[in-house]
């Protein structure tokens, strides 16, 4: 993975053909060559290019830890956020206590500045929770989409294990009385 990456995992020079393949891309094109596979004649085996495989897996793996980093990302991002609206309500908050307080030299202006006050406090109290629920709505969205390619490769493992794996089931001793020395005999004597 390239150091001219940017956080969404494109190339920064733009160039389409230099964008690498997710995880999820690359599962579904192990799925593939594993669907596209010949069989082995009387078994559930087929046959793949060990060195595609193999490769395609490494690139899989590898990229793992950059959609994690991606997902550290969005979960440092929301916490900036977070902290940005909540250094913003204060702000706001102490910008209605002095005007507030400027604002005592009467009884009408002090009513008058204690309304205001309280709805810019109520105002500032809104903004930010409203920052918070959509910084959380997208670090929620991002993370169901992380989750989603983390279950499709789980499951392309499992099944890539599935078929790797031999069954072989053994003859009872009935079928192999009936087939007997024949099986072997080569110039059927």
């Amino acid at each position: 993975m390239g150091d001219d990456l940017d956080e969404q995992g494109v190339d920064e020079s733009g160039d389409p053909g230099d964008v690498p393949d997710d995880t999820a891309s690359l599962l579904v094109r192990l799925q593939d060559l594993l669907d596209s596979a010949r069989a082995m004649p009387l078994s559930a085996s087929v046959m793949v290019n060990r060195e595609e495989f193999t490769s395609l897996l490494r690139e899989a793996i590898d990229l793992l830890p950059e959609e994690l980093r991606r997902a550290r990302w969005l979960l440092k991002e929301r916490d900036d956020v977070l902290a940005r609206a909540e250094r913003e309500a204060e702000r706001i908050i102490e910008a209605a206590r002095v005007r507030a307080g400027r604002m005592v030299e009467r009884t009408e202006v002090v009513r008058e500045a204690r309304r205001t006050a309280d709805e810019i406090v109520e105002q500032a109290q809104l903004h930010a929770s409203e920052m918070r629920h959509e910084a959380e709505d997208y670090v929620d969205r991002k993370l169901a989409a992380f989750e989603v390619v983390l279950d499709r490769t789980m499951q392309a493992v499992q099944k890539g294990r599935e078929r790797l794996q031999v069954h072989v089931e053994p003859l009872s001793e009935v079928e192999l009385d009936e087939e007997g020395p024949a099986f072997f005999d080569q110039d059927g004597s």
